[in-house]
């Protein structure tokens, strides 16, 4: 069954809202941002501040708001008028001074070696060319600079859990339908290839994984189903973190070479 990316319009009111489905994303945050500004500061000693940074998919901004807190000029775009709309509103509600763009990450509006830092969450398990948004990255990455990335393996164990226990099965289902399709979840091995094919030097991965045991996930999952939790709170209970376990989801980052690396 093909994805249904407009969900992100009909539901575009729901990015800030603790009780809407999008805000789920919100409380997966702690992780991935935890590992992205770690990764930037204490392992390639970047410093935030004042890097121009780009968010390919930024949906209603959830990320782009922690980056321009960190410091970053952030650009996001999204092919979602309806969303783009809602971080606006919420961004500056915030007083943060994010740009946000329509575009796709197969046809990305901007010159070549444009930004210093680039991500890509929640997005590349849903595009029809998975081989032209990594290009477009890498061509408007400048030489040294850093891209990150989160995104879903295709294995037997995401089949089971994304697609049948989170998105499939009524009795625990916290995903609307058609939001994932199992067939364009990308192994590791497939996106290092797509990464080095366009120049781009892979670096650290590694998985993202609920620390609940299997009892509390569908515990968890049962209480949002009866109405005694909310998206954000239910997956929060999940308590998502890294692991070395990549089977199901998992974080990594590459670099644009500069012109002083062999």
């Amino acid at each position: 069954m093909p994805v249904d990316n407009s969900l992100y319009d009909r539901m575009a009111g729901s990015w800030w809202d603790e009780d809407g489905f999008l805000h789920v994303l919100a409380a997966l945050n702690p992780a991935r941002f935890g590992y992205m500004r770690r990764v930037l500061t204490e392992e390639l000693h970047v410093a935030p501040a004042g890097l121009r940074t780009l968010d390919i998919g930024c949906g209603g901004g959830l990320l782009a708001e922690e980056f321009a807190r960190l410091g970053c000029t952030v650009v996001g775009v999204d092919p979602s008028e309806e969303s783009l709309a809602a971080a606006r509103t919420h961004a500056a509600s915030q007083g943060l001074a994010i740009e946000y763009q329509p575009a796709t990450g197969e046809a990305l509006p901007f010159a070549d070696a444009s930004f210093d830092l680039v991500y890509c969450c929640d997005v590349l398990e849903h595009v029809p060319d998975l081989p032209r948004v990594i290009a477009e990255t890498a061509r408007v990455l400048k030489p040294g600079g850093t891209y990150f990335y989160d995104t879903i393996n295709r294995t037997a164990r995401s089949r089971l859990i994304v697609i049948k226990l989170l998105q499939e099965w009524q009795w625990t289902a916290l995903m609307p339908p058609r939001l994932h399709d199992w067939r364009m979840f990308i192994r590791p091995a497939e996106l290092r290839r797509a990464l080095e094919d366009h120049g781009l030097v892979p670096g650290g991965v590694t998985g993202l994984k609920p620390r609940a045991n299997p009892v509390r996930l569908v515990r968890t999952l049962r209480r949002r189903k009866r109405g005694l939790l909310s998206y954000a709170a239910a997956v929060r209970a999940m308590d998502v973190g890294e692991s070395p376990d990549m089977s199901v989801s998992y974080i990594g980052y590459a670099r644009k070479p500069s012109a002083l690396e062999p």
